[in-house]
């Protein structure tokens, strides 16, 4: 008889949830070949991941020269690109620094994806490089509540599911005044970011308190930055979690390999098939989340 586990919590044991952030908003092509950046790009990308296993793409909007852009017409043309090429479930960030909320509402309201994602508290923000002795970007993340509360009835108003970004453990308790107001409702979708500096360190001790806090129905997944992702990924998929990989977080694969976001995936998939689960399909991701995504 399997033992049930506390960790998963509403996920399912058997199916993992594997998403795919594409782009990113700071990473380029000098860092890594493999970024996409036009609308056409990202789709191929999004077609070849949801090949590999993922069943969420998960994106942030760039110009051609890949700067990063918050236009309407260009997320609605990212969309339309996906939904021609996959059934995979799209998801926009939210998330900027000193961008207007009405002009990160407009491409929500107006575009419709099936999930967005959305930080749940302001944090410093920062990455130090040991060689040089000095920050690489340091950074306050604002995310007042009234600007988090504007996003969710936005949300709920769109029929969009909210991804709750939480970058440490008091971002998990940033829920209770929404639930109180009935402004978020149950079951609700975490992302449990590990590795940034200025959020909470990523180790799996860390990652199982994170889950400790969840509410007993929550969905959650697990995104590691950097070179900690594939052992938060591995403690993750054992857990009964579901994650995220791509080339926003993380360029290599676990033997140090620069990849492609179709192969980090691929490698995602395959260590959840390591466990015992299969990736889920959007279909299955959308069931387990429950999206009412209108393509199905």
């Amino acid at each position: 008889m399997a033992i049930e586990q506390e960790s998963v919590k509403g996920n399912d044991p058997d199916k993992a949830i594997i998403s795919a952030a594409l782009t990113g908003a700071l990473t380029t092509r000098d860092q890594c070949e493999h970024i996409p950046y036009t609308p056409e790009e990202i789709a191929e990308d999004a077609a070849e991941a949801r090949e590999n296993g993922a069943a969420v793409a998960h994106i942030h909007a760039r110009t051609d020269n890949g700067s990063p852009t918050f236009d309407e017409e260009v997320y609605q043309e990212i969309y339309d690109e996906i939904r021609d090429r996959t059934d995979i479930l799209i998801n926009f960030s939210t998330g900027a620094l000193h961008e207007p909320v009405d002009t990160r509402l407009q491409y929500v309201e107006g575009v419709q994806p099936d999930i967005a994602a959305l930080n749940m508290g302001s944090m410093n923000y920062a990455k130090y490089s040991e060689s040089r002795d000095d920050f690489v970007f340091d950074m306050v993340f604002e995310n007042p509540f009234n600007e988090i509360e504007q996003f969710l009835e936005a949300m709920n108003e769109s029929g969009v599911k909210p991804e709750l970004e939480c970058f440490d453990t008091g971002h998990i308790g940033n829920i209770r005044p929404f639930l109180e107001s009935g402004t978020l409702e149950h079951p609700i979708h975490f992302s449990l970011i590990m590795g940034v500096l200025g959020g909470i360190p990523p180790s799996v001790e860390n990652l199982a308190h994170q889950v400790r806090q969840l509410p007993d129905d929550a969905n959650w997944q697990v995104i590691g930055i950097s070179e900690d992702q594939w052992q938060l990924v591995a403690a993750a998929l054992s857990m009964g979690g579901n994650v995220r990989v791509g080339l926003e977080d993380n360029f290599y694969l676990p033997n140090g390999e620069m990849a492609t976001n179709p192969e980090l995936v691929g490698k995602a998939a395959e260590m959840a098939r390591n466990v015992g689960r299969e990736p889920a399909t959007p279909e299955e991701a959308a069931e387990i989340m429950e999206i009412d995504a209108p393509h199905f």
